[in-house]
């Protein structure tokens, strides 16, 4: 008997404390993702996106915007920008993708709502969107030895421009 009691009061009071937990406002741009904590750092952005990437905007791009997103295993690098449609294609070639910009069917949920953060939607949703991975150890690109992975997509506007979207880690 005194052992089902003690097992029902462990179940409510984990009960209790999740429910508490999901329940609080998120006041500190916090995220849990399976259990893990993630964050915005608030004193990180295009500038240091574009760095850690080393992709720079190109002189003469509009709405240059980025952000770091801190997480317990690999931080989440995110940069975008306006520029003209031979610019953005010029950023793709130099990311030395072994695959070129190909358009996706936009069929499937984003991987988060990262870009969200910086106020635009996700690119995997937009129709006119092409994208292209990239592991830059594999191809062995020296200039971004620390960078795992990027993807970059890239969004046919009006007037030959184009929104590129850079997600790296």
């Amino acid at each position: 008997m005194t052992i089902k009691r003690g097992a029902a009061l462990i179940s409510a009071l984990t009960a209790a404390l999740l429910l508490s937990a999901c329940s609080s406002p998120d006041t500190d741009d916090r995220r849990v993702t399976d259990g893990r904590t993630s964050q915005w750092d608030k004193n990180a952005g295009a500038p240091e996106a574009s760095a850690f990437m080393d992709v720079a905007a190109p002189t003469g791009a509009t709405e240059v915007k980025g952000a770091v997103q801190i997480n317990p295993q690999e931080d989440i690098y995110l940069l975008s920008f306006v520029t003209s449609e031979k610019k953005a294609e010029d950023i793709a070639k130099d990311l030395r993708s072994e695959e070129p910009l190909k358009a996706k069917k936009v069929d499937f949920a984003p991987d988060g709502e990262l870009f969200e953060h910086l106020g635009l939607a996700e690119p995997q949703t937009l129709k006119e969107t092409r994208s292209a991975g990239v592991c830059p150890p594999c191809v062995k690109d020296d200039r971004r030895k620390k960078v795992q992975w990027i993807d970059i997509y890239v969004q046919t506007l009006k007037d030959d421009q184009a929104r590129v979207y850079l997600k790296a880690f």
